[in-house]
């Protein structure tokens, strides 16, 4: 089975293991782009997942104005439509938040934390095909979650025994990525991300092989809500990427 097809294949059986479970108060809304907008992330992953990786990002979980719209991870729409030339449609979820709707690539809102890791991308490689010749980003887990008013509402902040079944279905899909993209480096964006793939590579059998040639670590998440990225986050991501060996200084 070649890398691609194997990433689909885990996406899928990710997206029917979530499907069955159930999320309570605050959480009235769950997406899932996985399901929705599966056009544009097979293209994604068909196009840019079929080679073995030096680096693999791993983000959190799906923004409002990112991949919620797109079903690209940190998907901000220009970056994906006219970066990397992806712009098969989307449908709309089964259930829509009045306030978060789905309008795909004919959204208008952009993504800071996506405009900001693309931009950084485009600075650094130029070209998507550059990039992603040696580089893939993925999100932990697939699914939004929103409270009544729209508010995003994250996934470490679960319920214990909801929070370990869906560790228990986004660690198998991340084993069974890292097996298939083998990288040098697996970081994470941001703690919590990090956090994830230690998990995985200490306590998953299927990728307990990997953590002997796989090297964890963490760069800056490029939120808004955090005034470090705030500050300068391309050039706070390029010095961590250098001390950590990653690249060279920029």
């Amino acid at each position: 089975m070649d890398i691609a097809t194997s990433l689909l294949n885990a996406a899928r059986t990710l997206s029917r293991g979530l499907a069955k479970l159930d999320f309570a108060a605050p959480i009235t809304h769950v997406y899932n782009p996985h399901q929705y907008a599966w056009a544009p992330y097979e293209e994604y992953v068909t196009r840019f997942g079929a080679q073995r990786k030096h680096v693999v990002l791993l983000g959190m979980n799906p923004g409002p104005f990112g991949m919620m719209q797109t079903g690209v991870p940190f998907g901000e729409v220009a970056a994906v439509r006219d970066w990397m030339k992806i712009a098969a449609r989307t449908k709309a979820p089964a259930r829509m938040h009045p306030k978060r709707p789905i309008d795909g690539f004919s959204c208008t809102r952009s993504e800071v934390s996506g405009r900001r890791l693309w931009g950084w991308a485009a600075a650094r490689f130029a070209t998507a095909e550059t990039f992603f010749g040696e580089w893939f980003v993925l999100n932990y887990c697939p699914l939004a979650f929103l409270e009544e008013s729209g508010r995003n509402f994250t996934p470490d902040k679960l319920p214990a025994a909801q929070l370990r079944d869906l560790y228990a279905l986004c660690n198998r899909h991340l084993a069974t990525t890292l097996t298939a993209l083998a990288p040098t480096w697996a970081l994470g964006v941001g703690g919590f991300a990090e956090k994830r793939i230690r998990a995985v590579l200490e306590g998953d059998e299927v990728a307990s092989d990997l953590a002997r040639h796989i090297q964890v670590g963490q760069i800056l998440h490029p939120s808004p809500a955090s005034p470090a990225a705030n500050r300068g986050w391309e050039e706070a991501v390029n010095k961590q990427l250098a001390r950590l060996g990653v690249l060279p200084p920029a």
